[in-house]
């Protein structure tokens, strides 16, 4: 091994090893961020100005031009302009990187053999690296606006059934034969009270979960994972992954309930909340979104069970270091500069564009994979705050 470390610190003497001086190690850190509450406090256009005006005037107007994606213009800036940028631990973030190196796009190919070698090299190398070959360039709509949106998606953990029993009586469906030759499909409702639909959907139940809103939140993430005991006592985890849809319109069942002026708070936990008081409503609330998710089963084995699913790269999702975009503004596969700032959780991290969602359009737009288990669902079901994108792109040699 040390043979090949010294080969990396070569490779870095040859990009730039002067940029090392300086450089802070990463602090370690956990996938999931902590609570504003937990963390420093931080005003991004603050630090932003005041590192930029550090830079000489000079400098600041020695940078590449503008680069227009279709939904987008990247403005080059300094690393500098980047909050946080001396405080991630990006060995995290590698290893989404190497994800992406099992598919990457044109413009990252080449760079790969030296991402992959690097993934032993320190925090301090790595962030050499990264700056010596890769140019920040600010992510703005093509109005000048910098700020978007960031919101959140995670696996739902779910215990399951093979067989429809009381206690699971919910089924996750397989794609019914037939789907693609009536478009649309039949609604959710008619799903749950049409002989038609129910004799089509017979013998393609995948497996059975206790709670309808659990499965409806698990059709909406779009892949889950489940917990299914077995007759000798012991559990299977596989991962439901989604194979199709109905192909009706979706409605979300939180704006049903603002329009109802039921709730002013259309978070995951405030919606199960209603719930609990109004039982007999399940249903109503139910067949408010027509759109249903069809699933197929896939095994987790060994690390598998390490990764998210796949995403729409076509590589599997890192927690807390993949985010979904919109391909129009951030080809998959480029990595990020992410900085949000709000009531929920502080980022500032390195992730990588690994996926998107129908949901997640335009330039500043991303929606963050926060793993499985019930924090990633805390999370996912709250954060909803302002977001800065930087991507990090090849140099011009």
């Amino acid at each position: 091994m040390r043979p090949l470390v010294e080969g990396v610190r070569r490779l870095l003497a040859s990009t730039g090893r002067g940029l090392l001086l300086g450089l802070l190690a990463a602090c370690s850190s956990t996938p999931l961020p902590p609570p504003l509450a937990q963390a420093p406090a931080s005003n991004s256009a603050v630090v932003t100005t005041a590192l930029s005006s550090s830079i000489p005037t000079d400098e600041r107007q020695n940078l590449p031009a503008p680069i227009l994606q279709t939904r987008s213009r990247w403005t080059a800036v300094h690393w500098a302009e980047l909050p946080g940028w001396q405080d991630d631990a990006l060995h995290e973030a590698w290893n989404a990187w190497l994800k992406s190196c099992e598919r990457p796009g044109p413009v990252f190919a080449s760079l790969c053999s030296q991402v992959r070698a690097l993934s032993i090299a320190d925090a301090a190398e790595q962030r050499a690296w990264l700056m010596a070959n890769l140019q920040p360039y600010r992510v703005e709509a093509m109005d000048g606006t910098s700020e978007g949106l960031l919101t959140a998606y995670f696996e739902p953990l779910l215990d399951a059934s093979r067989k429809a029993t009381a206690q699971f009586s919910v089924p996750l469906y397989q794609p019914p034969i037939g789907l693609a030759q009536r478009k649309p499909w039949y609604t959710r409702q008619e799903i749950d009270t049409s002989a038609p639909a129910q004799a089509a959907l017979k013998g393609r139940e995948i497996a059975f979960v206790a709670d309808p809103v659990d499965a409806l939140i698990l059709q909406i993430q779009g892949s889950g994972r489940l917990r299914i005991s077995q007759p000798d006592g012991t559990q299977v985890m596989v991962r439901l992954s989604y194979a199709g849809s109905n192909e009706q319109p979706y409605r979300s069942v939180g704006r049903w309930l603002l329009d109802q002026g039921a709730l002013r708070d259309a978070s995951w936990p405030a919606i199960k909340g209603w719930l609990q008081r109004n039982p007999g409503r399940v249903n109503e609330l139910l067949w408010s979104n027509p759109r249903t998710v069809f699933f197929r089963e896939e095994r987790l084995s060994g690390q598998e069970g390490m990764w998210g699913p796949k995403g729409a790269q076509g590589v599997a999702l890192t927690p807390g270091r993949s985010i979904a975009v919109d391909p129009a503004s951030i080809p998959y596969g480029t990595p990020v500069w992410l900085t949000s700032t709000g009531p929920t959780a502080l980022l500032q991290r390195l992730v990588l564009a690994q996926d998107t969602g129908n949901a997640i359009a335009g330039a500043v737009r991303a929606d963050y994979f926060a793993g499985w288990g019930a924090a990633a669902a805390e999370l996912a079901g709250r954060l909803k705050q302002p977001l800065r994108l930087w991507v990090l792109w090849p140099k011009i040699r």
